[in-house]
Protein backbone atom coordinates (compact mmCIF):
# COMPACT_ATOMS: atom_id res chain seq x y z
CA UNK A 1 0.00 0.00 0.00
CA UNK A 2 3.20 2.23 1.04
CA UNK A 3 4.55 1.60 -2.11
CA UNK A 4 1.46 2.09 -4.86
CA UNK A 5 0.64 5.48 -2.87
CA UNK A 6 4.46 6.53 -3.87
CA UNK A 7 4.20 5.68 -7.32
CA UNK A 8 0.68 7.89 -7.18
CA UNK A 9 2.48 10.85 -5.47
CA UNK A 10 5.30 10.34 -8.16
CA UNK A 11 3.13 10.05 -10.95
CA UNK A 12 0.84 13.13 -10.09
CA UNK A 13 3.85 15.23 -9.59
CA UNK A 14 5.38 14.24 -12.93
CA UNK A 15 2.36 15.67 -14.72
CA UNK A 16 1.82 19.18 -12.66
CA UNK A 17 5.64 19.28 -13.79
CA UNK A 18 4.88 18.78 -17.41
CA UNK A 19 1.98 20.66 -16.96
CA UNK A 20 3.81 23.53 -15.53
CA UNK A 21 6.53 23.30 -18.39
CA UNK A 22 4.12 23.61 -21.27
CA UNK A 23 2.08 26.81 -19.24
CA UNK A 24 5.35 28.69 -19.00
CA UNK A 25 6.70 27.86 -22.73
CA UNK A 26 3.64 29.19 -23.76
CA UNK A 27 4.15 32.29 -22.19
CA UNK A 28 7.50 32.81 -23.37
CA UNK A 29 6.33 31.84 -26.85
CA UNK A 30 3.69 34.63 -26.54
CA UNK A 31 6.41 36.92 -25.41
CA UNK A 32 9.12 36.09 -28.35
CA UNK A 33 5.99 36.78 -30.51
CA UNK A 34 5.47 40.06 -29.77
CA UNK A 35 9.37 40.60 -29.55
CA UNK A 36 9.53 39.29 -32.81
CA UNK A 37 6.37 41.51 -34.32
CA UNK A 38 7.69 44.40 -32.39
CA UNK A 39 11.04 44.08 -33.86
CA UNK A 40 10.26 43.59 -37.30
CA UNK A 41 7.48 46.63 -37.62
CA UNK A 42 10.29 48.87 -36.25
CA UNK A 43 12.58 47.69 -38.77
CA UNK A 44 10.36 48.10 -41.23
CA UNK A 45 9.24 51.80 -40.82
CA UNK A 46 13.02 52.85 -40.21
CA UNK A 47 13.09 51.38 -44.15
CA UNK A 48 9.88 53.35 -44.94
CA UNK A 49 9.99 57.08 -45.53
CA UNK A 50 6.01 57.40 -46.06
CA UNK A 51 5.25 55.71 -43.08
CA UNK A 52 8.66 57.72 -41.02
CA UNK A 53 6.76 60.66 -41.81
CA UNK A 54 3.42 59.72 -40.53
CA UNK A 55 4.81 59.60 -36.83
CA UNK A 56 8.01 61.73 -37.09
CA UNK A 57 9.31 65.09 -37.94
CA UNK A 58 12.56 66.39 -38.62
CA UNK A 59 12.93 68.15 -35.15
CA UNK A 60 10.56 64.92 -33.37
CA UNK A 61 7.59 63.32 -32.93
CA UNK A 62 4.39 64.59 -34.58
CA UNK A 63 0.99 64.25 -33.34
CA UNK A 64 0.45 61.06 -34.41
CA UNK A 65 3.85 59.97 -32.98
CA UNK A 66 3.47 61.20 -28.99
CA UNK A 67 -0.14 59.73 -29.61
CA UNK A 68 1.42 56.15 -30.64
CA UNK A 69 4.33 56.98 -28.17
CA UNK A 70 1.93 57.21 -24.91
CA UNK A 71 -0.51 54.26 -26.38
CA UNK A 72 1.23 51.87 -24.80
CA UNK A 73 0.91 53.08 -21.68
CA UNK A 74 -2.70 53.21 -22.10
CA UNK A 75 -3.09 50.18 -22.97
CA UNK A 76 -1.16 48.73 -20.21
CA UNK A 77 -3.99 50.09 -17.96
CA UNK A 78 -6.59 49.06 -20.33
CA UNK A 79 -5.07 45.24 -20.14
CA UNK A 80 -5.95 44.50 -17.17
CA UNK A 81 -9.72 45.53 -17.76
CA UNK A 82 -10.00 43.41 -21.00
CA UNK A 83 -8.66 40.66 -18.99
CA UNK A 84 -11.11 40.37 -16.95
CA UNK A 85 -14.09 41.21 -18.54
CA UNK A 86 -13.01 40.63 -22.18
CA UNK A 87 -13.13 37.83 -24.27
CA UNK A 88 -9.93 35.61 -24.84
CA UNK A 89 -9.96 37.16 -27.87
CA UNK A 90 -10.08 40.52 -27.42
CA UNK A 91 -7.09 39.93 -25.02
CA UNK A 92 -4.85 38.53 -27.56
CA UNK A 93 -5.72 41.05 -30.00
CA UNK A 94 -4.71 43.95 -27.07
CA UNK A 95 -1.15 42.11 -26.78
CA UNK A 96 -0.91 42.47 -30.85
CA UNK A 97 -1.59 45.70 -30.96
CA UNK A 98 0.92 46.58 -28.03
CA UNK A 99 3.44 44.88 -29.38
CA UNK A 100 2.81 46.99 -33.32
CA UNK A 101 2.31 50.22 -31.46
CA UNK A 102 5.61 49.66 -29.23
CA UNK A 103 7.62 49.42 -32.33
CA UNK A 104 6.20 53.01 -33.03
CA UNK A 105 8.86 53.86 -29.58
CA UNK A 106 11.68 51.53 -30.76
CA UNK A 107 11.88 52.86 -34.36
CA UNK A 108 14.30 55.56 -33.58
CA UNK A 109 17.30 53.31 -32.45
CA UNK A 110 17.77 52.40 -35.43
CA UNK A 111 18.94 56.03 -36.59
CA UNK A 112 20.59 56.76 -33.23
CA UNK A 113 22.45 53.37 -32.53
CA UNK A 114 24.59 50.83 -35.23
CA UNK A 115 22.98 47.78 -36.39
CA UNK A 116 25.50 46.12 -34.92
CA UNK A 117 25.40 47.50 -31.52
CA UNK A 118 21.75 46.79 -31.07
CA UNK A 119 21.87 43.47 -32.21
CA UNK A 120 24.75 43.01 -28.97
CA UNK A 121 22.69 44.54 -26.67
CA UNK A 122 20.12 42.40 -27.69
CA UNK A 123 22.18 39.30 -26.87
CA UNK A 124 23.02 40.47 -23.88
CA UNK A 125 19.48 41.48 -23.02
CA UNK A 126 18.74 37.94 -23.92
CA UNK A 127 21.30 36.21 -22.00
CA UNK A 128 20.64 38.69 -18.96
CA UNK A 129 16.75 37.64 -18.87
CA UNK A 130 16.86 33.72 -19.21
CA UNK A 131 19.19 34.02 -16.13
CA UNK A 132 16.80 36.26 -14.23
CA UNK A 133 13.73 34.61 -15.55
CA UNK A 134 15.61 30.64 -14.93
CA UNK A 135 15.87 32.15 -11.12
CA UNK A 136 12.75 33.42 -10.77
CA UNK A 137 11.34 29.85 -11.87
CA UNK A 138 14.12 27.63 -9.38
CA UNK A 139 14.69 30.26 -6.53
CA UNK A 140 13.02 28.97 -2.87
CA UNK A 141 12.83 32.38 -1.75
CA UNK A 142 10.23 34.06 -1.77
CA UNK A 143 10.17 37.07 -3.84
CA UNK A 144 6.86 38.66 -3.37
CA UNK A 145 8.59 41.55 -0.88
CA UNK A 146 10.47 42.79 -3.66
CA UNK A 147 6.96 43.21 -6.12
CA UNK A 148 5.77 46.23 -3.73
CA UNK A 149 9.10 47.73 -3.81
CA UNK A 150 9.46 47.09 -7.79
CA UNK A 151 5.95 48.12 -8.84
CA UNK A 152 6.73 51.61 -6.83
CA UNK A 153 10.34 51.99 -8.91
CA UNK A 154 8.34 51.62 -11.94
CA UNK A 155 5.71 54.00 -10.79
CA UNK A 156 8.57 56.65 -10.08
CA UNK A 157 10.82 55.74 -13.43
CA UNK A 158 7.57 56.48 -15.83
CA UNK A 159 7.08 60.05 -14.12
CA UNK A 160 10.99 61.05 -13.93
CA UNK A 161 11.21 59.45 -17.59
CA UNK A 162 8.39 61.39 -18.97
CA UNK A 163 9.44 64.83 -16.85
CA UNK A 164 12.88 64.40 -18.93
CA UNK A 165 11.44 64.66 -22.30
CA UNK A 166 11.41 68.00 -21.42
CA UNK A 167 14.18 69.02 -19.08
CA UNK A 168 16.71 66.73 -21.61
CA UNK A 169 19.15 66.12 -19.10
CA UNK A 170 21.72 63.91 -20.27
CA UNK A 171 22.95 62.93 -16.36
CA UNK A 172 18.93 62.24 -15.05
CA UNK A 173 18.92 59.91 -18.41
CA UNK A 174 22.27 58.15 -17.36
CA UNK A 175 20.96 57.43 -14.04
CA UNK A 176 17.57 56.59 -15.22
CA UNK A 177 18.80 53.82 -17.08
CA UNK A 178 20.53 52.41 -14.28
CA UNK A 179 17.84 52.16 -12.19
CA UNK A 180 15.81 50.72 -15.18
CA UNK A 181 18.37 48.01 -15.04
CA UNK A 182 17.85 47.57 -11.99
CA UNK A 183 13.75 47.64 -11.46
CA UNK A 184 12.90 45.33 -14.59
CA UNK A 185 16.00 42.45 -13.76
CA UNK A 186 14.19 42.16 -10.39
CA UNK A 187 10.99 42.56 -11.79
CA UNK A 188 11.92 39.51 -14.43
CA UNK A 189 12.29 37.14 -11.47
CA UNK A 190 9.35 38.26 -9.74
CA UNK A 191 7.07 38.20 -12.08
CA UNK A 192 8.66 35.09 -13.66
CA UNK A 193 8.02 33.57 -9.88
CA UNK A 194 3.90 35.10 -9.56
CA UNK A 195 3.53 33.44 -13.26
CA UNK A 196 4.72 30.04 -11.91
CA UNK A 197 2.70 30.16 -8.91
CA UNK A 198 -0.52 31.20 -11.20
CA UNK A 199 -0.34 27.85 -12.96
CA UNK A 200 -1.98 26.04 -9.89
CA UNK A 201 -4.71 28.64 -10.93
CA UNK A 202 -5.11 28.47 -14.42
CA UNK A 203 -5.04 24.42 -14.56
CA UNK A 204 -8.52 24.35 -13.33
CA UNK A 205 -10.42 26.44 -16.62
CA UNK A 206 -9.10 26.55 -19.85
CA UNK A 207 -10.04 30.08 -20.39
CA UNK A 208 -8.46 31.75 -17.53
CA UNK A 209 -5.49 29.75 -18.38
CA UNK A 210 -5.26 31.39 -21.71
CA UNK A 211 -5.78 34.78 -20.10
CA UNK A 212 -3.06 34.30 -17.40
CA UNK A 213 -0.71 33.37 -20.45
CA UNK A 214 -1.25 36.46 -22.44
CA UNK A 215 -1.05 38.72 -19.54
CA UNK A 216 1.99 36.93 -18.33
CA UNK A 217 3.56 37.09 -21.62
CA UNK A 218 2.84 40.99 -21.54
CA UNK A 219 4.58 41.44 -18.29
CA UNK A 220 7.64 39.30 -19.30
CA UNK A 221 7.77 41.31 -22.50
CA UNK A 222 7.58 44.86 -20.85
CA UNK A 223 10.62 43.90 -18.29
CA UNK A 224 12.59 42.86 -21.34
CA UNK A 225 11.95 45.80 -23.23
CA UNK A 226 12.81 47.91 -20.96
CA UNK A 227 16.02 46.31 -19.71
CA UNK A 228 16.94 46.35 -23.41
CA UNK A 229 15.93 49.96 -23.91
CA UNK A 230 18.25 50.93 -21.04
CA UNK A 231 20.94 48.84 -21.52
CA UNK A 232 21.08 50.00 -24.83
CA UNK A 233 21.23 54.03 -23.63
CA UNK A 234 24.02 52.52 -21.43
CA UNK A 235 26.08 50.01 -23.91
CA UNK A 236 24.94 51.26 -27.50
CA UNK A 237 27.63 52.55 -29.85
CA UNK A 238 25.72 55.85 -31.54
CA UNK A 239 26.06 56.53 -35.45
Amino acid sequence: MFESDKVVSYSDNKVIDEGLRNFMLKIYNYMAGGLCVTGLVAYWMAQTPAILGLFFTPTGYSALGWLALFAPLILVFAFGWVVNRGTTRQVQAMFWAFSVLMAVSLTPIFFIYTKTSIARVFLITAASFGGLSIYGYTTKKDLSPWGRFLVMGVIGLIIASIVNIFMKSTGLDYALSYLTVFIFAGLTAYDTQKLKSLYHVAVYDSNVSERIVISGALSLYLDFINMFMALLRLMGDRR
